[in-house]
């Protein structure tokens, strides 16, 4: 199945408020960015880290050569809105840099050992983004 229908389907299923075909609802926001050439809003679901008063969202398009479209989106506008659970909330989306980034990736590695896999199978540095309510 194409990804674009799977993202529908997942939506739709979070939406409504019932299982998640295929994933864990706890693990699992959605995040909705404005796109940078459109301005038209796009959501995407996304497995998120809480992290005190921060979610992580990383941006490994499955260790693909490229960022994925969202976050490519958010660089260039990082007001979001979050849905996580049964609440929905604008947020700001800032990429970790540094010391931060470097001590936040190694944990999520050793957490979701999938995140390694991906960054072998890459040149690009993955970025990892923290949404903060705004």
């Amino acid at each position: 199945m194409e990804v674009k229908e799977v993202n529908r389907r997942t939506i739709a299923q979070f939406r409504a408020g019932g299982e998640i075909e295929g994933m864990q609802r706890d693990r699992l926001i959605l995040l909705t960015t404005i796109g940078r050439r459109t301005g038209a809003p796009y959501t995407t679901p996304l497995m998120f880290h809480h992290d005190g008063d921060r979610l992580l969202v990383v941006a490994s398009n499955i260790g693909a050569p490229k960022h994925p479209d969202w976050y490519a989106n958010l660089r260039e506008n990082p007001r979001v809105t979050v849905e996580v659970g049964e609440e929905s909330y604008p947020a700001l989306a800032t990429p970790l840099t540094g010391d931060d980034r470097a001590r936040t990736w190694a944990m999520l590695k050793n957490a979701y050992p999938f995140f390694a896999e991906h960054e072998m199978q890459t040149s690009r540095v993955i970025p990892v983004v923290a949404l903060t309510r705004a």
